[in-house]
Parts: C-alpha cells; sequence; structure tokens
C-alpha cells in the first residue's frame, strides 16, 4: 500500500474543486465510466450541484502532494433502519496509481466518516463486469444483497 493522505473535499476550495472535475474526468474517461470525457456542463455544474444538495461526502487521496483518487458519497435514509446511510456514488482512482492500495484506504476512511454520522450501513453499485472493483469491494466486507437487487435506470435527458 502507498502512502496516501485522505482528506474531506472542501468544495470551496478551488484546489479541491479542481482535483475532483479531474479525477471524476478521468473515471468518465475509463471504460467503466462513460468511455468518454465529462461534459462541459457537467464539468461546470458539478461543485454547485454538490454544494446545493447538502448530503455530499467527498474525499480526496493525494501521493506526493497530487490528487490521485476520490470518493464522493451522497447520504441517504435507510427506511426500515430509520437511520441515514452514505451511498458510495464514485470512487475513482487515476489509472496510474491503480493497485497500490488507493481505493481500499479511500474505502476504510469512508467506513470510517459514515460510522461518525451515524450511518447504518454504506451501499455503491458496480458493474456486472467491473470484476476488479468487486474483488477490492468483497475484500473490504460489501457483497450483494440477499437477495440480489438491481439499478434501474429512467433516463429523463
Amino acid at each position: 500500500m502507498t502512502t496516501l493522505e485522505i482528506l474531506h473535499a472542501d468544495l470551496d476550495d478551488p484546489r479541491h474543486q479542481a482535483a475532483i472535475v479531474e479525477l471524476l474526468d478521468s473515471y468518465s474517461r475509463d471504460p467503466f465510466g462513460e468511455g468518454r470525457p465529462l461534459a462541459p456542463e457537467a464539468r461546470e455544474r458539478l461543485i454547485p450541484g454538490l454544494k446545493a444538495h447538502g448530503g455530499a461526502v467527498v474525499l480526496l487521496a493525494y501521493e506526493r502532494g497530487q490528487p490521485v483518487g476520490l470518493a464522493l458519497c451522497l447520504l441517504g435514509f435507510s427506511s426500515f433502519r430509520g437511520r441515514p446511510l452514505l451511498n458510495i456514488h464514485d470512487l475513482a482512482v487515476r489509472p496510474e496509481a491503480r493497485g497500490r492500495g488507493v481505493g481500499r484506504q479511500l474505502l476504510e476512511a469512508l467506513e470510517v466518516e459514515a460510522r461518525r454520522l451515524g450511518c447504518c450501513k454504506l451501499t455503491l453499485e458496480v458493474r456486472a463486469d467491473n470484476t476488479r472493483a468487486m474483488e477490492l469491494y468483497r475484500k473490504v466486507g460489501f457483497e450483494p444483497g440477499e437477495p440480489p437487487t438491481w439499478f434501474w435506470t429512467r433516463k429523463l435527458d
């Protein structure tokens, strides 16, 4: 594992804003993302949208002063448990930093943060063909729900 600095992103800090957009763009370009760069309007709306949402938890991982990883999460609520939950919406690691424990350390830091927030669980969705991500998630204690659940989408634009 590599030595990282993991910190809570300050959505008002221009350096953190740039790192978030840059890392999400890198993830978007990946075949397991969208396979193309973030659209200019998405880049423009990302930070204001996260601020307006009010339930964003964003962690950044830095290695030697450079941003190498991002965990972008949104607080939700479990109606069956009557407590908040933390959904890991995007977990992104720069391709050149993969395999060095960045994702694992971000996930471990998210668990600490979720417990601090009183969350009853961490949730995420993963593509069925992203076996590398599933391997990592299993290693840190994630598993498919019972019965398995599906994430469905209806695009509105």
